[in-house]
């Protein structure tokens, strides 16, 4: 089971690559192992990168599985890829801007018309993501037309306004896909390789830590800890200056600045002005995102991988644990969810409030919205044994679809192998309270409830380990944890029941500022007078409850400043109705007001 993914990946390195019997490879001759042991003594600069096509030859199945993986396909080229948006003509509305999608051959183009921002034309270079829905980017050219050269540097690719939500089959504008308020209009977006390209493909490592190397601001998709408490951040320091110097000779030559002197300074800002995907190690997250440079493992298969940047340059050192039980612990977990963090460590939209109360600019509690995961895990009270691999397969098409077929003592098994008290029936009945064989004692339900917005508009699983009855998430939180599947109790009645089980005591008065007055219903509450991600987790409930009393509270919530929680009004009211209800939310605001108004 994924339980023993990390070892059985390890065994099967040197199965496969020593050349023992049954390491299947497809029938490809194996490299002979050379005389070395060990590991990798460099996996940091691009030379030391062999590409995932270099895998195949002994790890035939794992690249398999890969290739139709969400990380393989994290970016693709557009004229090789199945594009699943309509780019057959369809014109998407709004606020009175316009992108029409379509095609001429095997090109692909969207022509944007704003009032405020003006016209262009764009050829499809590049599609990102693709397992809940597609961005795009590509170039401005003249006309619509195959083949058509870029107007300018065609290395200059830029994030397009819309992106397609698969599962609803409709086109978005990019504004729902992050916590930002409304804009203005439809106008061509960043600049793709200096925002998307570090975290959605395979660069070398040091291309990462470059800022955190000068100590200076960096880039986006830089590897980084500033919103992890102190004492959990990892710090990185030159170990050689000529070993550095040496390095970034060789990468401001690479980015084609090769007179440039060679300061850390100077490498920040010549890959934030040059990176394109000409320097990727490979477009897409590939097998050296995660085990880093292998080039010599190619070489010498007896010279095994490390998932910790290896280099004579510079070391990255991480916190101490932080207690001495937790340092007896080990380094597996540690290790592998810091492999996780290089991308999904995310708060990146400037949105402020965390959960736990946070805030992203002075204590930042756990994230709310999808990209943050592995961060949340380091917070949380199993990161230093509980590993991202232990649940995730990062190599299957789905990585959570294993999780998912368990039965449920299957499922809880991830958490009584360390909570052993708890593994039996009538332990976890007398723990949670709640029938053993019901969804209302499973672990995760509890320790890792269903309350961020999730990639495909519903709630994923919040990361950071902890309980429902934590002080933060009770007194500064909403809705109440126990309410994410209660959904009909009031603020009073859910908050004496866990007083009552678990032996707890709340202080009523910031309940009462929370909810207004503990008589209330604690989801609807949250729907009136919840922070925004709040609101958004509220929406969901009262929609999967089919509550048709929150009609006028949901309708209200139409013309949402944050775009992304009004889909999540939207989603609610359809599912109340039964059907998709006849509103569109990407009109002008007086228009849903009125739309809105038949509903209620």
């Amino acid at each position: 089971m994924l339980l023993v993914l990390l070892a059985v990946l390890s065994a099967a390195a040197i199965a496969a690559c020593s050349g023992s019997p049954g390491a299947s490879s497809g029938g490809a001759k194996r490299p002979a192992a050379a005389s070395g042991s060990g590991t990798v003594t460099s996996n940091v600069e691009f030379a030391d990168y062999a590409g995932s096509h270099a895998c195949e030859r002994c790890h035939a199945e794992y690249v398999d599985t890969w290739r139709r993986s969400p990380m393989r396909n994290m970016t693709r080229e557009a004229r090789t890829a199945d594009v699943k948006g309509p780019f057959d003509g369809t014109v998407f509305h709004f606020h009175g801007d316009t992108v029409r999608l379509e095609s001429a051959g095997a090109d692909r183009f969207i022509t944007i018309s704003s009032k405020r921002f003006g016209d262009g034309i764009y050829k499809l270079t590049r599609v990102i993501g693709g397992h809940h829905r597609e961005d795009y980017a590509g170039v401005a050219v003249g006309a619509v037309r195959e083949g058509a050269p870029a107007l300018g540097d065609p290395s200059h690719e830029r994030v397009f306004p819309v992106s397609y939500m698969l599962a609803e089959q409709k086109l978005r504008y990019k504004g729902y896909s992050v916590m930002v308020k409304e804009r203005d209009g439809l106008k061509i977006g960043a600049v793709w390789n200096q925002t998307c390209i570090f975290c959605h493909n395979t660069v070398p490592y040091v291309s990462t830590v470059l800022g955190a190397l000068a100590g200076t601001g960096g880039y986006q998709g830089q590897v980084l800890d500033p919103l992890l408490p102190a004492s959990m951040r990892a710090s990185y320091a030159v170990t050689n200056q000529a070993a550095m110097t040496s390095m970034l000779e060789q990468e401001l030559a690479r980015l084609g600045a090769p007179g440039t002197k060679p300061t850390l300074q100077n490498a920040v800002a010549t890959t934030r002005s040059r990176f394109r995907a000409s320097h990727l190690v490979e477009v897409g997250i590939g097998c050296e995102s995660c085990h880093l440079g292998a080039a010599e493992h190619v070489k010498d298969p007896t010279r095994l991988p490390s998932f910790e940047p290896v280099s004579d340059a510079f070391e990255v050192r991480l916190a101490p644990p932080r207690s001495a039980r937790l340092a007896a612990n080990g380094k597996r977990a540690e290790t592998l969810n810091r492999v996780c963090a290089r991308c999904h460590q995310v708060l990146f939209s400037g949105y402020d409030p965390t959960w736990e109360g946070g805030s992203r600019k002075r204590s930042p509690g756990g994230s709310n919205i999808n990209s943050g995961e592995a961060r949340d895990m380091m917070l949380g009270g199993c990161a230093s044994k509980l590993a991202c691999s232990d649940c995730h397969d990062p190599h299957a098409h789905d990585g959570t679809s294993a999780l998912r077929k368990l039965e449920p003592a299957k499922e809880d098994a991830l958490c009584t192998r360390c909570h052993d008290s708890y593994s039996s029936p009538d332990a976890l009945r007398a723990h949670s309270h709640h029938d053993p064989a019901g969804e209302g004692a499973r672990c995760l339900n509890c320790h890792m409830p269903r309350k961020n917005m999730a990639l495909d508009g519903t709630l994923s699983r919040y990361h950071r380990i902890g309980s429902p009855t934590d002080m933060p998430k009770v007194l500064l939180d909403r809705p109440v944890e126990c309410a994410l599947c209660h959904a009909d109790k009031e603020v009073g009645t859910l908050v004496r029941t866990m007083e009552k089980w678990w032996n707890k005591r709340y202080e009523r008065g910031a309940l009462e500022k929370l909810y207004g007055s503990l008589d209330a219903n604690a989801v609807l509450a949250t729907a009136e007078r919840g922070k925004p991600h709040e609101q958004a987790v509220a929406f969901q409930l009262l929609g999967d409850a089919r509550v048709k009393s929150a009609v006028p509270v949901l309708a209200g919530q139409l013309t949402h400043p944050y775009p992304i929680v009004r889909g999540y009004a939207k989603r609610a009211l359809d599912a109340i109705h039964g059907s998709p209800v006849d509103i569109d939310i990407d009109a002008d605001e007086a228009v849903i007001v009125e739309q809105a108004r038949r509903l209620q």
